[in-house]
């Protein structure tokens, strides 16, 4: 069941966001809070976002934002670059 949240049309005027494009950035922007909090996979995020991995990654590096990356991922990611040699 999809969650709708009523923003009135004052509060939407004041964001400074062109009408057709006021979902799709605030649709981004809640995505990168709640990753950043961790209250959201990257996953989860990127998906609320519309956004690829790559995209979200992007865009995780232009706000300032850390990956949450830890030994495991890091253990993943020397495990991959070993088999691709």
């Amino acid at each position: 069941m999809p969650l709708i949240l009523d923003i009135p049309d004052e509060i939407l005027e004041a964001l400074k966001l062109p009408p057709e494009k006021a979902e799709k950035e605030l649709k981004r922007e809640l995505a990168f809070l709640l990753y950043q909090q961790g209250i959201s996979s990257m996953g989860v995020a990127r998906r609320l976002a519309g956004m690829s991995k790559w995209e979200f990654i992007e865009g995780l590096a232009e706000k300032g934002i850390l990956r949450h990356y830890g030994v495991k991922e890091l253990t993943e990611d020397l495990d991959y670059a070993k088999s691709s040699e």
